[in-house]
């Protein structure tokens, strides 16, 4: 599978996860992150395994940033094929307790860092009549989450974004799709988990909230993104697949 794709918020977690998946199926993987080290060291071991890897570094809240990134991919790697949005954060609070600069922080980097990646790589994907667009949701935007107000709200507008961008691509031979993981081992979840009183509680009743009684793997997501990423797909746009041990069924 000889096809350059973007991967946001791919050094750790989740996109490391994915990018790694990606690249041993034979993608040319941008390992693109603001952290640009811990990209490197992703780009590195994947290169060290026999796959095609470069780190590149963006912030996905500057549109400028957007852009360089992916002329700097398409440079080294070639055109952009497959964009997987990835990169996300939040902080685990009420609603009640949040401010409009919580709000703002979670919205620029969870929903409109997206929009920067599409609206940068759809119109060359456009042109050549080829491209997968696979946008990383959460089943919290599905049927919400606790102490997950803003992100549940922001991951919701993933969803109905990708399915707006399917109907708008799908003739020209494009496909857009969301992966839902629940929740998820990853070292921003352990890090909430260490810092917080409450973290442990709530890490176990995520657990005991899963059918399968665990969390899930990077590597449980990476494969359906990978899934939807390959030629295989070429017919399904438009949908959203949850990755969550069953938390959600629909």
């Amino acid at each position: 599978m000889s096809r350059t794709a973007l991967v946001t918020g791919g050094a750790q977690g989740i996109g490391q996860g994915i990018s790694t998946t990606l690249a041993a199926q034979g993608f040319r993987v941008a390992v693109v992150d603001r952290n640009l080290e811990p990209a490197q060291a992703t780009a590195a071991a994947i290169t060290e395994a026999g796959g095609t890897a470069i780190a590149v570094h963006a912030d996905v809240t500057d549109t400028g940033s957007v852009q360089d990134a992916v002329k700097a991919v398409t440079a080294e790697l070639g055109p952009v094929e497959i964009a997987v949005n990835n990169a996300g954060w939040d902080d685990f609070m009420n609603f009640v307790d949040t401010t409009e600069e919580f709000w703002d922080k979670v919205l620029d980097i969870n929903f409109k860092g997206m929009l920067r990646v599409c609206h940068t790589v759809v119109p060359g994907m456009l042109e050549r009549g080829f491209g997968r667009i696979v946008n990383i949701g959460s089943d919290a935007g599905r049927v919400g989450s606790s102490l997950e107000a803003v992100y549940s709200g922001a991951k919701g507008g993933t969803i109905a974004f990708t399915k707006t961008l399917a109907r708008e691509i799908a003739s020209a031979g494009l496909t857009a799709n969301t992966v839902c993981p629940g929740p998820t081992d990853t070292p921003m979840l352990r890090a909430y988990a260490d810092s917080s009183p409450d973290g442990a509680k709530v890490l176990a009743g995520m657990t005991r909230g899963v059918p399968m009684k665990r969390l899930a793997q990077p590597a449980d997501v990476a494969v359906a993104v990978a899934f939807f990423a390959s030629d295989a797909a070429g017919y399904i746009t438009g949908q959203t697949l949850s990755v969550s041990g069953g938390l959600t069924m629909a």
